[in-house]
């Protein structure tokens, strides 16, 4: 099979190696898209390793088909599937723990499927299990127009729940408006820090960091809850500590790639109990931005690197 090899100075090579063996409680999947995320630059450019046993090219949820299966396995060849990885997902083939794989619903395709695992896994994870997010509360998140954005303003709005964002461009901030946002911040032309002070979160998903985490602390309601996801603002801030004390903030880390599969396997179940109806309704559904072929997978990145996508850039191979 062939997948897509870093290189030197973080090339990506559409390269042919050997394909995956299959092994108790795993099912190979053959690709047919594969959704780009942030993370994937990050590994290309050496700074985010795969968990061990996972393969070392990017790719961290695919769609496809089943191609093998064990004799108990619940999934038989030619299931309709897409996978939440740990790493893999730009090839041709995968292996993947069972309990990570979830059916594609009727009617959605491979792109759409494979836009969905890794960014509504995410936001449910951070939104719900760890912010604890209820109806009526208010959430703060940052960059509502990537993937992520796009997933937890549709997943707190379907919660019932007040979203703020921020956004880089007057076109995004329509697009998030079109999402349910009820306040866009434009982070370029506004001042989020004034803005927020007119609000008081409950729970903020932030993809950013840098000096700007720090800032907006006081907007935090009294046991609020303030998630860092990634640090693409920066990876230093100066906290007000009276702030957090006075009003018992809690200021948590989280990644999903670091956990493990049987924690995946068991979020990606609840997501696809609870959300992926949704997808089937409409209620619910990835924004793609652009589909690029496998072997262009460069080119995916570059849009990622300017952002200049409105939701998910996802590869995909005939």
């Amino acid at each position: 099979m062939k997948a897509i090899i870093i290189g030197e100075n973080g090339s990506l090579n559409w390269t042919e190696i050997p394909d995956p063996v299959l092994k108790e409680g795993y099912v190979i999947i053959k690709i047919h898209a594969a959704g780009v995320n942030r993370a994937d630059l990050l590994q290309a450019a050496g700074k985010y390793p795969p968990p061990p046993g996972w393969p070392d090219w990017p790719g961290l949820e695919c769609a496809g088909e089943i191609l093998e299966a064990g004799k108990n396995s619940r999934w038989k060849v030619g299931d309709r599937v897409c996978a939440l990885l740990g790493g893999g997902g730009y090839a041709e083939k995968v292996a993947v723990p069972e309990g990570m794989v979830i059916p594609i619903p009727d009617g959605l395709s491979y792109t759409d499927a494979a836009a969905f695992p890794e960014v509504y896994t995410t936001a449910m994870l951070n939104l719900f299990r760890i912010g604890n997010l209820k109806q009526g509360e208010t959430v703060f998140v940052q960059a509502g127009a990537s993937g992520l954005g796009i997933a937890a303003i549709q997943l707190a709005k379907w919660k019932g729940a007040k979203v703020i964002t921020t956004v880089g461009s007057p076109e995004k901030a329509h697009a998030v408006c079109e999402l349910g946002a009820d306040v866009v911040i434009n982070r370029k032309t506004e001042n989020v820090e004034e803005i927020l002070k007119q609000h008081t979160i409950d729970v903020a998903l932030d993809c950013a960091g840098g000096e700007l985490l720090g800032k907006c602390l006081d907007a935090m309601r009294p046991g609020g809850r303030w998630i860092l996801v990634a640090t693409q603002g920066g990876e230093t801030t100066t906290l007000p500590l009276r702030v957090l004390l006075k009003k018992h903030i809690r200021l948590m880390g989280s990644t999903l790639r670091s956990r493990s599969d049987a924690e995946k396997s068991d979020i990606l179940k609840e997501l696809s109990e609870t959300v992926l109806p949704e997808f089937i309704t409409g209620k619910i559904r990835p924004v793609i931005y652009q589909t690029i072929s496998m072997e262009d997978a460069e080119k995916a990145h570059a849009i990622l690197k300017t952002q200049a996508n409105i939701g998910k850039v996802v590869l995909t191979l005939q």
